[in-house]
């Protein structure tokens, strides 16, 4: 399902709240080099995000354990935490849809939320927890301009959101399926971005 654009505006009337950041093949940053990430806030404070296609050596046992939350299943056990990024890597943000659950969501866009409360991994643990989600150890944040600086620069491409690029592409696809989005094959896309 593909959603429209947030009602959030920047200055210039245009806000990427839920939409996708996918970067360039010459990111500068060693960090969100082969990146996809979904951007749940852009408004005058900044931008917030979720990268979306980067694992950690951690498993949500490891995080399960961590909070002393007991789960005897040990598929959910083995799954392994993304890496949303590189701010707060110590907390966790979990992504889910925004209707679901009856859990206190930090943030809400009216199409995803985020959640960090540990009562939403309690019911994760015991199968109750929200029918899709991503666990994510960290997040990625942009100061006011930060990121309309990097647009212009070429540092990414934008990719209306597209719930369906999180919960039902595999992860190794999701960069390949962003571009896809926009018409563009990776094969010959150009390591540099011209400038219009």
């Amino acid at each position: 399902m593909t959603t429209q654009q947030s009602t959030t505006q920047q200055s210039d009337g245009t806000s990427l709240s839920n939409h996708f950041i996918v970067a360039m093949p010459d990111m500068a940053d060693p960090w969100f080099s082969g990146t996809v990430s979904y951007l749940f806030q852009h408004d005058g404070d900044g931008c917030m995000g979720l990268v979306i296609n980067r694992l950690t050596s951690m498993t949500l046992g490891d995080v399960f354990e961590s909070l002393n939350i007991d789960c005897q299943d040990e598929t959910l056990r083995n799954q392994h935490v993304y890496s949303g990024g590189p701010v707060m890597p110590e907390h966790g943000f979990i992504i889910h849809h925004s209707k679901e659950g009856p859990w206190s969501s930090t943030v809400n866009n009216g199409y995803l939320s985020i959640t960090t409360s540990p009562d939403i991994l309690e019911a994760i643990a015991r199968g109750g927890g929200p029918s899709d989600y991503l666990v994510c150890l960290g997040c990625s944040g942009w100061s006011p301009g930060q990121l309309e600086g990097e647009l212009r620069v070429n540092a990414w491409l934008t990719v209306p959101g597209d719930l369906a690029l999180i919960f039902d592409e595999g992860i190794e696809t999701r960069y390949d399926a962003a571009l896809k989005r926009l018409g563009i094959d990776k094969m010959f896309l150009s390591d540099s971005g011209g400038r219009a």
